[in-house]
């Protein structure tokens, strides 16, 4: 366990550094022994008490679910989450583990769930490793390596190809500048460089596009893009859009619109999962979970303004039971447009 606290503390580092807008706050007067109690109760005897477990787990933090579950096993003797697994099932049974799991250890999950089997999920890929921080990435590879005895970059590098292959190798190092600082001369210098490797020359220099995308700060790819408009006279994402092609255009212009409007990026990632025949639940999970201590205030206010209707109703009217509950649980209301 002290490992696992090893790399649960330097998430919540990483986290601590960021300009916070979730919907889950820290409980006032949290209890884990009382919490553990309840959740006991909600369990034993006949039938099961979802309402109350939903009550419970989406109006407290990771933090002190995580001491839920220490306190939990403690006073009973049992694993909270292999508890719930044969009280629940289906989609809030995923939505649960998610809620109970640690960040770097879920991203680890659903990395490897990309990964393993026939063929991979790129989409699962691209959404974790283009929009984490220097030391989420550093703490899900520690998470990746206990849980399942494997070495995350071996797995990406084997299971992808070419260009998409470096550019995750990439991202995987861990090498983003973290700093505030924007220098207005290196923006355009960068923008001219990747105007010379993609729109002023045939074919695209994909190391120069790599390099500028992976290893500068949001703040200053933000100026870089702007620097680019100037100087091609055509936005970033539609030169990426003509030069690339599949899985790095994809990375790529997920890097770009997550350092330009990251609420708006994740807004989007929901309503993909939403729309059409069918949700994909794991991705509306993902999305709800891991944004929900981070910035879900913000992608609900994007949601809204773009797609002119709520999060939270749209979930309501897609999803169901006791999993509906659970996600508008932490979604908490559909807020205000920004």
């Amino acid at each position: 366990m002290g490992d696992v606290a090893e790399f649960v503390i330097k998430y919540r580092m990483a986290r601590a550094a960021l300009e916070l807008a979730g919907t889950i706050l820290a409980f006032d007067g949290f209890d884990a022994e009382a919490d553990a109690v309840a959740l006991d109760e909600a369990m034993s005897g006949m039938g099961t008490d979802e309402d109350k477990i939903i009550e419970i787990l989406t109006n407290r933090t990771n933090e002190e679910r995580q001491e839920i579950k220490a306190k939990y096993e403690a006073c009973f003797g049992k694993d909270l989450v292999k508890r719930l697994k044969r009280e629940v099932r289906g989609d809030l049974e995923d939505c649960l583990e998610a809620l109970l799991d640690p960040p770097p250890i879920y991203d680890a999950k659903e990395l490897r769930r990309a990964m393993d089997g026939g063929g991979t999920d790129e989409d699962i890929i691209i959404e974790i490793m283009c929009t984490r921080m220097n030391a989420e990435i550093e703490a899900i590879k520690e998470a990746y390596a206990a849980e399942f005895e494997r070495d995350l970059k071996d797995d990406l590098e084997s299971e992808t190809s070419g260009n998409f292959k470096y550019l995750l190798v990439s991202l995987c190092a861990g090498g983003r500048d973290e700093s505030d600082e924007v220098d207005g001369d290196a923006a355009v210098a960068d923008a001219q460089e990747l105007y010379d490797a993609g729109e002023d020359r045939w074919g695209t220099d994909e190391s120069t596009f790599n390099r500028i995308l992976v290893t500068r700060s949001f703040n200053q790819l933000r100026a870089i893009f702007l620097a680019y408009q100037e100087i091609a006279g055509t936005d970033i994402e539609d030169s990426i859009r003509d030069e690339c092609r599949g899985d790095l255009q994809d990375g790529y212009l997920a890097i770009v619109q997550f350092a330009r409007r990251p609420g708006e990026y994740f807004a989007d990632r929901a309503y993909n999962a939403l729309r059409g025949i069918g949700t994909k639940d794991k991705q509306l999970i993902r999305v709800i979970v891991t944004r929900s201590e981070i910035d879900l205030v913000r992608v609900r206010a994007a949601f809204m303004t773009k797609y002119e209707t709520g999060l939270a109703s749209w979930v309501d009217s897609d999803c169901s039971g006791d999993y509906k509950q659970c996600l508008l649980g932490v979604i908490k209301g559909d807020g205000d447009p920004e």
